[in-house]
Protein backbone atom coordinates (compact mmCIF):
# COMPACT_ATOMS: atom_id res chain seq x y z
CA UNK A 1 0.00 0.00 0.00
CA UNK A 2 1.42 3.25 -1.26
CA UNK A 3 1.34 6.22 1.18
CA UNK A 4 -1.64 7.80 -0.89
CA UNK A 5 -3.22 4.75 0.34
CA UNK A 6 -2.25 4.60 3.79
CA UNK A 7 -3.25 8.53 4.40
CA UNK A 8 -6.85 8.24 2.52
CA UNK A 9 -7.27 5.49 4.73
CA UNK A 10 -6.55 7.24 7.80
CA UNK A 11 -9.04 10.14 6.94
CA UNK A 12 -11.29 7.99 6.42
CA UNK A 13 -11.04 6.46 9.97
CA UNK A 14 -10.75 9.41 11.40
CA UNK A 15 -14.15 10.99 9.82
CA UNK A 16 -16.02 8.10 10.56
CA UNK A 17 -15.51 8.06 13.82
CA UNK A 18 -15.55 12.09 14.46
CA UNK A 19 -18.73 12.09 16.21
CA UNK A 20 -17.99 9.15 18.71
CA UNK A 21 -16.77 11.88 21.63
CA UNK A 22 -19.89 13.77 21.26
CA UNK A 23 -22.27 10.69 21.12
CA UNK A 24 -20.12 9.83 24.28
CA UNK A 25 -20.15 13.04 26.15
CA UNK A 26 -24.24 13.04 25.35
CA UNK A 27 -24.68 9.92 27.02
CA UNK A 28 -22.22 10.56 29.81
CA UNK A 29 -24.17 13.82 30.61
CA UNK A 30 -27.28 13.17 29.71
CA UNK A 31 -27.36 16.50 28.51
CA UNK A 32 -28.17 17.96 24.82
CA UNK A 33 -27.41 21.86 26.35
CA UNK A 34 -25.30 23.26 23.49
CA UNK A 35 -25.26 20.12 21.00
CA UNK A 36 -26.90 21.29 17.34
CA UNK A 37 -29.40 19.53 15.79
CA UNK A 38 -29.23 20.77 12.53
CA UNK A 39 -25.88 19.94 12.16
CA UNK A 40 -26.12 16.22 12.80
CA UNK A 41 -29.26 16.22 10.75
CA UNK A 42 -26.66 18.11 7.88
CA UNK A 43 -24.08 15.84 8.13
CA UNK A 44 -26.50 12.89 7.96
CA UNK A 45 -27.58 14.09 4.79
CA UNK A 46 -24.69 15.19 3.47
CA UNK A 47 -23.21 12.01 4.36
CA UNK A 48 -26.18 10.22 2.05
CA UNK A 49 -25.43 12.19 -0.99
CA UNK A 50 -21.78 11.36 -0.82
CA UNK A 51 -22.12 7.38 -0.35
CA UNK A 52 -24.28 8.30 -3.81
CA UNK A 53 -21.45 9.75 -5.42
CA UNK A 54 -18.47 7.14 -3.98
CA UNK A 55 -20.65 4.21 -5.22
CA UNK A 56 -21.15 5.57 -8.59
CA UNK A 57 -17.38 6.61 -8.64
CA UNK A 58 -16.80 2.90 -7.30
CA UNK A 59 -14.03 4.29 -4.28
CA UNK A 60 -14.09 1.92 -1.21
CA UNK A 61 -12.27 3.62 1.34
CA UNK A 62 -15.17 6.89 0.45
CA UNK A 63 -17.85 4.02 0.22
CA UNK A 64 -16.56 2.96 4.18
CA UNK A 65 -16.42 6.32 5.19
CA UNK A 66 -19.84 7.61 4.37
CA UNK A 67 -21.52 4.24 4.77
CA UNK A 68 -19.82 4.57 8.89
CA UNK A 69 -20.77 8.24 8.70
CA UNK A 70 -24.29 7.43 8.58
CA UNK A 71 -24.20 4.89 11.02
CA UNK A 72 -22.36 7.40 13.62
CA UNK A 73 -25.02 10.62 12.49
CA UNK A 74 -28.15 8.08 12.96
CA UNK A 75 -26.71 6.66 16.47
CA UNK A 76 -26.41 10.58 17.89
CA UNK A 77 -29.79 11.60 16.30
CA UNK A 78 -31.66 8.92 18.47
CA UNK A 79 -29.48 9.51 21.62
CA UNK A 80 -30.44 13.41 21.14
CA UNK A 81 -33.90 12.68 20.58
CA UNK A 82 -33.75 10.05 23.77
CA UNK A 83 -32.63 13.32 26.07
CA UNK A 84 -34.54 15.60 24.32
CA UNK A 85 -37.69 13.75 25.66
CA UNK A 86 -36.43 13.11 28.63
CA UNK A 87 -35.87 16.69 29.08
CA UNK A 88 -39.20 17.49 27.95
CA UNK A 89 -41.22 14.93 30.34
CA UNK A 90 -39.21 15.85 32.45
CA UNK A 91 -37.21 12.67 33.34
Amino acid sequence: MDLTSILGWVATILFSVMLIPQITKTIKLKDIKGVSLLLFVTYLIANVVALTYAYLIDQPPLIFKYFIGIITAEVYLIVFLIYYKRKKLGV
